[in-house]
């Protein structure tokens, strides 16, 4: 009777995945993609677009997410280097440094605990 509740016990502690997510406020849904402090990141598409030289549309992908990733932050740097902005994307220095975050979150989160089980 004492080894099953401890094993029940044991069986609900978070895993480190979880642990991350719940960090990070990394969310997933299934229509909506992934979710980051309440912004859902398929709403910035047009963005990702732009700043992956148009391989990847949205955040679904994690594995193209992570390939694409130098440019993305090269593009980003480009960009508040020379404090140029894409205006008819709302570029400012501020939402590409959150963009910039957005996709170091995922691509953390993909090579810990993803990548290995595919």
């Amino acid at each position: 009777m004492f080894n099953k509740l401890s094993q029940l016990f044991k069986g609900s502690k978070p895993s480190a995945e979880q642990i991350y997510l719940e960090q990070h406020h990394i969310q997933h849904d299934e229509t909506q993609g992934y979710i980051i402090d309440g912004v859902v990141l398929n709403t910035l598409s047009e963005r990702m677009e732009y700043l992956s030289n148009r391989k990847l549309t949205n955040f679904n992908d994690l594995k193209q997410l992570y390939s694409a990733a130098m440019i993305i932050n090269e593009k980003i740097d480009l960009e508040i280097a020379n404090q140029r902005f894409v205006a008819r994307l709302g570029n400012t220095e501020e939402n590409l440094l959150q963009f910039k975050n957005y996709v170091k979150l995922l691509n953390d989160y993909y090579y810990e605990f993803v990548r290995d089980r595919k």
